[in-house]
């Protein structure tokens, strides 16, 4: 039998999916609770998780997501949402100031939190036989979500999981070199041997949708800002 940690090891992003597997519910309950089960910070559970079924719904998402069609074609997909709401209403209730706007602790943890559930969402399903593929490019469409639905004050799309019967094997992408993430008793400087190491890793594993090297990818994403107006989106559902 595999063990937690071969199943761990051996995860893969799916992105394609039968398209006539209809999850039954009794699964995606299970799925659910375990995400709900995940490590919250003082268990203040700062998320929330939108099931979304409404297929023209998610048509409307892989029109601003082109690059991601399987947030229609997977059997359900869910979306993770900072959430300050529930704890707005407590302060509300105790007649007490409530501190989040501005506070990027706060908003740290509830990404923290949320990604925690996320992660037991994906084990869970890949438990069942089930695939997934997250999806963090919903923030560059943050304040059109927000408006689709009903997003409140104080709550925060943030990343996305299409979940699915896999119909196309994936092999088991190569990670950064042990020795470039992993650091014992203090920071140790960068090796930048291990980055073009790595970069012809990944050449030779070969991905159809890569293409360009890992470290280019990321030089000419951090050149620019990635997501017009964010600072307004933020501001708006009182994050800032």
């Amino acid at each position: 039998m595999t063990t937690i940690i071969d199943h761990l090891q051996a995860h893969r992003s799916y992105r394609d999916f039968d398209e006539n597997y209809e999850l039954p519910e009794a699964d995606l309950r299970s799925i659910l609770k375990a995400a709900r089960q995940a490590p919250s910070w003082m268990n203040g559970q700062f998320y929330s998780i939108l099931v979304i079924r409404d297929q023209e719904k998610r048509r409307q998402l892989v029109e601003w997501n082109p690059g991601n069609p399987h947030m229609l074609n997977s059997s359900i997909f869910v979306m993770f949402i900072a959430d300050f709401q529930r704890t707005s209403a407590v302060s509300q209730h105790y007649q007490q100031e409530y501190q989040v706007t501005g506070n990027l602790d706060a908003l740290i943890t509830a990404t923290t939190d949320a990604a925690l559930a996320a992660e037991n969402c994906l084990i869970a399903a890949e438990s069942l036989g089930l695939g997934g593929c997250a999806i963090g490019s919903i923030r560059k469409h943050s304040q059109e979500i927000i408006d689709l639905f009903e997003l409140p004050e104080y709550t925060l799309p943030l990343f996305g999981l299409a979940i699915g019967k896999p119909i196309v094997e994936m092999r088991v992408k190569p990670r950064l070199p042990e020795q470039a993430v992993i650091h014992y008793d203090r920071y140790q400087p960068l090796n930048y041997q291990d980055i073009l190491e790595y970069d012809q890793t990944m050449k030779k594993f070969g991905e159809a949708r890569e293409t360009k090297l890992w470290s280019q990818k990321f030089a000419d994403y951090f050149e620019k800002s990635t997501i017009p107006n964010y600072e307004k989106v933020l501001k708006n559902q009182k994050f800032l």
